[in-house]
């Protein structure tokens, strides 16, 4: 979904040796709202929402988590409708700061996930008013798979892949307004869902505006991080379990800072290949 964050975030969950280098958060100062981030190799690679801007979906490279460089993007152009365009002019004013009626300003790219199967790149994204899209690239600078809806339903938001040990594929989304998180089967591919879904966590008192999954699995134990609580002053939860359905535990992993920087909201779980957890 869509996130106030206006500058990446490095964070650290597990306990980690001496550091060779320092940081400064934000460790990006530009817009890279609900990054997702994956190691391949000694690489790291990061993507974002970009909403309604065309190209759309910033693939960026890093080798340390901390300096990162655009290589690509993963949409060329929005392929959703001639009401992504925009054409202006748009007469702004200090009352009206965005265009309205006739535009999707902030609709397009929400929340996007990234991952490495099979020897491909894969990224997943919802649109608020389309549905749920995918496209893959052998490299992640491009080009990349013309986009193919993998659920064509709007109102569904923040999907993210896993394919598990046995070869099986499943999605987890959300939907606009946040939460529930519904999981599915999904074909080997990666191109089509092959069930009508489970809810596997809705808890609108210890869970609310739940939302941004992120599908990870260590030591046979299924994990879910997603931010709860909403942007401003949400912290990062964690549910775990031993059947991928469910039931989940969960719990707080990371709580707001007391600085003018919002977070941890959306955002990825990476290791390093010595590893250490980072949280970007």
């Amino acid at each position: 979904m869509r996130s106030a964050l206006t500058a990446a975030l490095l964070l650290t969950i597990a306990p980690a040796a001496a550091q060779q280098a320092t940081y400064t958060n934000p460790i990006i100062y530009a817009d890279y709202s609900d990054p997702d981030v994956i190691r391949v190799g000694s690489d790291y690679y990061m993507v974002a929402s970009s909403f309604h801007l065309s190209p759309g979906i910033p693939v960026l490279k890093s080798r340390d988590l901390v300096h990162w460089s655009i290589i690509g993007h993963v949409l060329p152009k929005l392929p959703f409708g001639p009401l992504y365009d925009m054409p202006g002019p748009h007469m702004l004013t200090d009352k009206i700061s965005k265009p309205i009626g006739g535009t999707k300003y902030a609709s397009g790219v929400w929340a996007p996930s990234i991952r490495h199967h099979d020897g491909k790149f894969w990224v997943y994204w919802a649109t608020p008013d389309e549905g749920v899209f995918m496209a893959t690239a052998t490299d992640p600078a491009g080009p990349w798979s013309e986009a193919l809806a993998v659920e064509a339903t709007a109102g569904l938001e923040d999907p993210c892949p896993f394919w598990d040990d046995d070869g099986k594929a499943w999605l987890v989304h959300g939907k606009v307004g946040a939460g529930p998180l519904i999981l599915h089967r999904m074909s080997p591919d990666g191109t089509r869902l092959l069930d009508e879904g489970v809810v596997i966590a809705e808890d609108k008192e210890r869970l609310p505006v739940l939302e941004g999954p992120k599908f990870y699995k260590r030591d046979g134990w299924y994990y879910i991080f997603a931010p709860i609580g909403g942007v401003g002053t949400g912290p990062q939860a964690v549910g775990r379990a031993k059947d991928i359905r469910g039931p989940y535990e969960w719990r707080n992993v990371l709580e707001p800072g007391t600085t003018p920087i919002q977070g941890p909201h959306q955002g990825g779980y990476v290791e390093t290949p010595s590893g250490q957890g980072w949280f970007a």
